[in-house]
């Protein structure tokens, strides 16, 4: 099993750790365009190797050859959020950063499950795989995974409870019209509504909606990467170890939700082959509507990716 991570920044480099730590893989490759990053991060990694208790052999690279026939891909690269930044603001930058990854990959890893980070989000997904020529179904984006565990931190804070009580789930766009489905949020396997009030709840959601922006605020430089990291990671295992786990990530919808041709978060069964299923859980009619209006805001943005492509 072969892993490629592109960007050895704070993220790529955090999960490349998770991943060798996870030890599933015979070789995990980052490649990163500043000469010695990625080079002086896997020698560290590798050194590593004997405390930690993992075989998985790191390499740090600027050479997209190094990255051959991997099964794994994922594309962390572009520009970061400065505070006051929109995800959209990135749009044209890190669509010239992808849109370069992606003819790369094609090339050098024609068979890869390629998992996207790079925002915005749902609108480098579809870059990316607009730009490969990869297959809708091995071409997927990490959104729903942050999000929410975004809203269980927050709904755990809330409830005085553990993180590991809640049950979160998120849908839609990574984004302003990132959708929480409020109808199955649960705490201690009991609905959240029976313990939170309405205005506790609606505050959750913006807390949750405006959490990156948050943290982005605060860091004055950067934008997360621990949480990200975590996130992508589970979402790596499952394809590398073709579990089939269900995992709200950025897939292509083909008439899903009664949603059309458009890239948007929603749950699906990820495996070696990328997604394996899409997920049509039950939702509440307003969320319904609220995950169709997210995909016609995405369809517009993903529109202005075809002119960058």
């Amino acid at each position: 099993m072969k892993i490629t991570i592109v960007g050895a920044g704070k993220y790529g480099s955090t999960l490349a750790h998770r991943v060798a730590m996870a030890d599933y893989a015979d070789e995990l490759v980052m490649v990163d365009v500043v000469e010695g990053l990625a080079q002086g991060l896997a020698l560290d990694m590798n050194q590593a190797r004997p405390i930690e208790g993992f075989t998985t052999r790191v390499v740090g690279t600027t050479d997209y050859g190094d990255t051959a026939g991997s099964d794994v891909v994922v594309v962390t690269a572009g520009k970061p959020r400065t505070p006051g930044m929109s995800r959209m603001d990135l749009l044209t930058d890190n669509a010239e950063i992808v849109g370069g990854i992606a003819e790369r990959i094609a090339q050098h890893c024609p068979r890869a499950v390629v998992i996207v980070v790079s925002n915005p989000l749902d609108e480098m997904t579809a870059l990316f795989q607009r730009a490969s020529g990869f297959p809708t179904q091995r071409v997927v984006g990490q959104a729903g995974m942050l999000d929410s565990a975004r809203l269980a931190d927050k709904t755990a804070g809330a409830a005085g409870v553990a993180p590991t009580e809640v049950a979160a789930i998120t849908l839609g766009s990574h984004g302003d019209t990132m959708v929480p489905v409020l109808s199955k949020l649960t705490v201690g396997g009991k609905p959240a509504r029976e313990l939170l009030d309405e205005d506790t709840l609606e505050g959750l959601v913006r807390a949750t909606r405006e959490g990156g922006a948050e943290i982005v605020a605060l860091l004055q430089s950067g934008s997360a990467f621990y949480a990200p990291a975590s996130a992508a990671s589970q979402m790596v295992q499952a394809v590398a170890q073709d579990t089939g786990q269900t995992l709200p990530a950025c897939a292509w919808l083909t008439g899903h939700y009664g949603i059309f041709d458009v890239y948007l978060g929603v749950p699906v069964a990820l495996g070696r082959e990328g997604v394996r299923d899409i997920i049509e859980m039950e939702l509440a009619t307003d969320e319904l509507d609220a995950l169709r209006r997210a995909a016609e805001a995405v369809r517009d943005k993903q529109r202005d990716v075809d002119d960058l492509v």
